[in-house]
């Protein structure tokens, strides 16, 4: 069995518009979900191992304040250039190469790749992985990551910030 999750990078800030795109930080609202998320994605079962993060800033100021956020954790993760992609083809291609020791693999990049991926693995039909958003994708009978095919996953757990948002 493999467990893929995947989370959005929190919002980014536009405010400087002289920034490249690798370098644009998280905004306000941005800041606020990663701590408002850590927990329920936690609680969703992930684990929190095998962390790879896209290397834009706006990504890996994600998985740094989701970790600050559970300190009881000792998150780590591993950055990785491949992951500042846009195409669900190069996430899968990128996951057929992971070692088949690990069973779980967490992705933290962006949209538009995570949400076609998640959409073609699973063949659910999302319109929008929000920023901070998470999903949680479970292949039962998947044993190698190279064999890694579209339609095969489960659907296991879809958050929102806005779910968790104070009324």
């Amino acid at each position: 069995m493999k467990t893929l999750h995947l989370i959005r990078h929190a919002k980014s800030s536009w405010e400087n518009p002289h920034l490249g795109d690798l370098e644009r930080p998280l905004n306000s609202r941005g800041l606020r979900s990663c701590p408002l998320m850590a927990p329920h994605i936690l609680a969703s079962g992930c684990s929190l191992k095998n962390v790879y993060s896209s290397p834009a800033l706006r990504a890996r100021t994600t998985i740094e304040l989701i970790a600050h956020n559970l300190p009881q954790q000792n998150i780590s993760w591993t950055l990785c250039d491949a992951l500042y992609c846009f195409h669900h083809k190069e996430l899968r291609d990128w996951c057929r190469n992971l070692s088949d020791d690990m069973d779980e693999v967490v992705i933290i990049g962006h949209n538009p790749a995570l949400l076609n991926f998640c959409n073609k693995l699973t063949g659910a039909h999302l319109n929008n992985i929000p920023t901070c958003g998470y999903v949680q994708l479970i292949d039962p009978d998947l044993q190698n990551w190279n064999d890694l095919a579209w339609h095969t996953f489960r659907l296991t757990y879809f958050l929102r910030p806005k779910d968790f948002a104070e009324k």
